[in-house]
């Protein structure tokens, strides 16, 4: 499916949803006199490597030729001051309670008006890597960003032979309601009432303004943030997480999907290798979209936005290395030009990893998903819980646990080690929770999806390390895993894992879970009265909650009988 860039005369006016007002501002942007268009990645490239501020490595960019790349291409390193994470304070989504658009239109009308002096540059990319669900998206951006537009077509699909061929093949996506997708961004935009920049979205006609945004970050997921409420709006879960297939003996195969913040050991889990164990095909590590129809899925992208903290220079990994941001640099024993990773310069240093990093990539997944892994960094949670309930397991999707990660630049005064809800690991989304509510008790209810909780932080002041959530995962896969019904709990079961076995006669323990749960209670509670009601869920779904807290209750009666 497509979407569609080009309308009869007949079909452009006030009658057609496509054209609101936001959108109208945005796009006529595009076709400004000032406008140069980038029609591939060489010529991004060129621009990004003679950009003002670009350190060109001497490292090599492995393959490029293979990904539309000179042969002789290096790594660009380009750094964005002391912003080096997303801002989540600076969002603003038109259709919220609250959210002023007309006053938000006047100061992007503004903003668009002031850059008219200057040279734009005009970027267009795929999103969604199938002929089942592609949208072109659309990136308009001023000289001095070259680094970001280059990195913006590196992370979502170039406009290659192949690719421009399938979109062709591909019907409309929503019988030709979903226009092409619309981005004006300047980085070095300033506003005395957004101090911390401003990222407008109205996804409901497929556009966003991203001003005073230096981190290449924001444009990746504010990209996202349109192709997934299209996604949403036909008939796909919209997933911030990691997909892979594990292809077993006997032509069997078990397909997971786990979500979970930056940070959270998604990416880890997603890639990991297992020794060999197991032949391995990876669909992505980052952004996908699951049929509610066919449990199949898709990729929205090729490459990889990957942290840098954890892979020394010299880290095989870095063989796959594109572009980086906020790392440094300094020389090899051989006079070259190489990076500085492992966060020293900052914390988040990222870099673009090639297709080539993951040597089984593909684009979809043809195989129903098996099982949704919900990554939570509760204390109070084992290493592994198995949820029984097509209602309790989407409620503990969208209560999902965790903590902050580098990756977000916070608000001022926002404590980055506190124990944070947010819903289906997705700060992204745009359209009302409950609809992705749905979708995932629907994979639950009528394809059969399991559902389990790895906690991959501490449990009761223990680490939780990779090799026992690979190997709770090898468990699972292999179906050696032996799961029983976990206390008092009807809904909820649990593998013991050496050395994080809950001690359910622990009254301190009992009591911490109880008020963990409390806290979901109390987030699904609050989203009647937050943002107007935009994100409240069904009464089920607080039930299906309550009646695990009322089963803790229980526990304790019963230790206290006892």
């Amino acid at each position: 499916m497509s979407t569609k860039a080009n309308f009869k005369r007949e079909e452009i006016g006030a009658n057609n949803p496509i054209f609101s007002t936001t959108r109208s501002i945005i796009e006529a942007a595009f076709y400004g006199n000032n406008v140069i268009k980038v029609n591939t990645l060489r010529e991004a490239y060129e621009l990004a490597k003679h950009s003002p501020g670009t350190v060109v490595t001497d490292m090599p960019v492995y393959h490029g030729e293979e990904f539309g790349l000179e042969k002789d291409a290096k790594v660009l390193l380009f750094n964005d001051g002391f912003v080096t994470g997303r801002c989540a304070a600076a969002r603003r989504i038109a259709g919220e309670p609250g959210v002023d658009c007309k006053d938000l239109d006047n100061k992007l009308k503004d903003a668009i008006y002031d850059t008219r002096y200057i040279t734009l540059y005009h970027a267009e990319v795929f999103i969604g890597l199938d002929p089942e669900f592609m949208v072109t998206a659309h990136l308009l951006i001023p000289e001095g960003e070259e680094n970001i537009l280059y990195s913006w077509m590196l992370n979502f699909q170039y406009l290659s032979d192949e690719y421009v061929k399938m979109y062709k093949k591909s019907s409309l996506i929503g019988d030709g309601r979903e226009g092409d997708i619309y981005i004006f961004s300047n980085p070095q935009w300033k506003h005395s009432e957004h101090p911390l920049g401003l990222t407008y979205f109205n996804t409901n006609t497929n556009c966003a303004a991203l001003l005073g945004m230096r981190y290449f970050g924001e444009h990746k997921k504010g990209t996202l943030t349109i192709a997934w409420a299209i996604a949403n709006r036909n008939g796909y879960a919209s997933c911030h997480g990691g997909q892979k297939r594990y292809n077993l003996p006997n032509g069997n195969s078990y397909v997971a999907s786990v979500f979970g913040l930056s940070g959270s050991g998604k990416s880890t889990i997603t890639h990991a290798k297992h020794d060999g164990k197991y032949d391995v095909t990876v669909l992505h590590d980052d952004a996908f979209i699951i049929s509610t129809e066919t449990g199949s899925s898709i990729a929205l992208e090729p490459t990889y936005f990957d942290k840098t903290a954890d892979y020394p220079l010299s880290c095989e990994d870095n063989k796959y290395l594109i572009t980086a941001q906020n790392c440094s640099a300094t020389l090899d024993e051989d006079g070259k030009v190489v990076l500085v990773t492992e966060d020293i310069r900052n914390g988040n240093g990222r870099a673009i990893k090639s297709k080539l990093w993951s040597p089984n990539r593909v684009d979809k997944i043809y195989e129903p998903v098996n099982a949704i892994f919900w990554i939570m960094k509760d204390p109070t949670l084992p290493p592994v819980l198995k949820i029984k309930g097509a209602e309790l397991a989407s409620v503990m999707g969208a209560t999902l646990a965790t903590k902050r990660s580098s990756a977000e630049r916070l608000a001022p005064g926002v404590d980055p080690n506190a124990l944070v809800v947010e819903p289906y690991a997705n700060p992204f989304r745009t359209y009302p929770l409950v609809n992705d509510y749905e979708k995932f008790k629907k994979l639950v209810a009528e394809r059969n999806v399991d559902c389990y909780i790895i906690n991959t932080g501490d449990f009761m002041g223990k680490k939780v390390k990779p090799k026992d959530t690979l190997g709770i995962l090898e468990n699972i896969i292999e179906g050696t895993s032996s799961f029983k019904q976990w206390g008092t709990f009807e809904d909820i079961e649990i593998m013991e894992w050496e050395g994080f076995i809950p001690d359910m006669s622990d009254k301190d323990y009992i009591y911490q879970l109880k008020e963990r749960m409390n806290d979901r209670i109390r987030f699904v509670e609050s989203r009647k009265e937050v943002k107007g009601g935009f994100d409240e869920l069904p009464e089920e779904a607080l039930d299906a909650l309550k009646k695990v807290v009322s089963e803790i209750e229980e526990d304790l009666v019963i230790d206290t009988i006892a």
